[in-house]
């Protein structure tokens, strides 16, 4: 027979690996009595653990969610994932929720065994921002939570929004999604008074108590969360509009070989080997240069003034073919 401490952690590790287990199935893999069983799961309750009865034929056990956080157990994949996750968000700038990642970061070092604590120290991930017109906007990790809490149990959420002062009425939403766009976290809902969808910036969000009666969800438009954002945010890194100029063309492509490469677009799969791409940049003429770099055969559905510039840029490239002096300003031999 195992160690007492080591079978407490064999223990805890199959009570957290699925629902419901029997006494019969614990004690034949711990390989001990039922007895035994019932005075490791008391030690475990002892320990923090919210271990319940289940009723059955020889009884079981499920472990719960306690009032506290007591001491979690992780295998060497789950520790490596979090401690991936926790350098991203300790590295990204102004998220609002940095330095508590960075703390638990360190907590959970400490704790590590040295076989792996020198595994993770050889992991250095940084996550690294676009460069943006504007400082990000961090968000309190309360307001986060209640409006996922409100997300998840289908509750109207009331909320003061921007700098209208406090004597304006709160905003009434069904949320739908907390999501993250750009270095900034938004609330995706339906604005009951305005009877629409709306983006609102959770920076921005003065969440009122208590929340509003359930409600039941409505479908998003474009059938999903991403197709909704990206389209809501193409060419704009804001919710406050879009690029002055936007265009949709068809590109020879696979739409997963777009993707990668497309992070304000909207790209659409026609078939395996083609998709349909929507994009916006500051001019029609940098929006047309910006879609051929995609290198690959391109029609263009719209609208005019994106085929005009596309023919503008032919014309410019044209010219610049032609005159013989080109590559010798810029120190070219043409050496094959």
């Amino acid at each position: 027979m195992p160690k007492t401490s080591a079978r407490l952690l064999t223990l805890l590790s199959l009570l957290q690996t699925r629902r419901d287990w029997s006494g019969t199935v614990l004690a034949g893999r711990l390989g001990i009595s039922l007895r035994t069983v019932r005075r490791d799961v008391d030690r475990l309750r002892e320990l923090g653990y919210p271990i319940a009865a289940v009723k059955g034929p020889d009884g079981g056990y499920r472990l719960g969610a306690g009032t506290e956080l007591p001491p979690l157990l992780f295998d060497d994949e789950q520790a490596v994932a979090l401690t991936v996750a926790l350098q991203i968000s300790a590295t990204t700038p102004g998220n609002g929720l940095a330095e508590a990642a960075e703390r638990a970061l360190n907590t959970i070092r400490q704790v590590m065994p040295a076989r792996l604590r020198h595994r993770v120290d050889a992991l250095r991930v940084t996550a690294v921002e676009r460069p943006a017109t504007r400082p990000p906007a961090p968000a309190q990790g309360e307001l986060l939570l209640a409006l996922s809490a409100a997300v998840h149990a289908h509750e109207i959420v009331r909320f003061g929004y921007g700098s209208g002062g406090a004597d304006r009425p709160p905003r009434r939403a069904e949320p739908h999604h907390v999501i993250t766009w750009d270095g900034r976290w938004y609330l995706i809902a339906w604005d009951l008074d305005r009877e629409d969808w709306r983006t609102f910036r959770a920076d921005r969000i003065d969440l009122r108590s208590p929340n509003g009666p359930r409600f039941t969800p409505r479908a998003l438009p474009g059938g999903d969360v991403a197709t909704f954002v990206t389209s809501t945010f193409r060419g704009s890194g804001d919710a406050s509009g879009n690029w002055p100029c936007q265009g949709t063309v068809i590109l020879d492509l696979p739409a997963t070989t777009v993707a990668r490469h497309t992070r304000d677009g909207l790209v659409e799969e026609i078939d395996p080997d083609r998709c349909r791409l929507t994009l916006g940049s500051w001019s029609w003429p940098s929006l047309a240069a910006a879609i051929a770099r995609y290198d690959a055969d391109i029609e263009v559905i719209g609208p005019d003034e994106l085929t005009n510039a596309f023919a503008h840029l032919a014309r410019r490239f044209t010219r610049t073919t032609a005159d013989p002096g080109t590559a010798a300003r810029f120190g070219c031999t043409g050496s094959g």
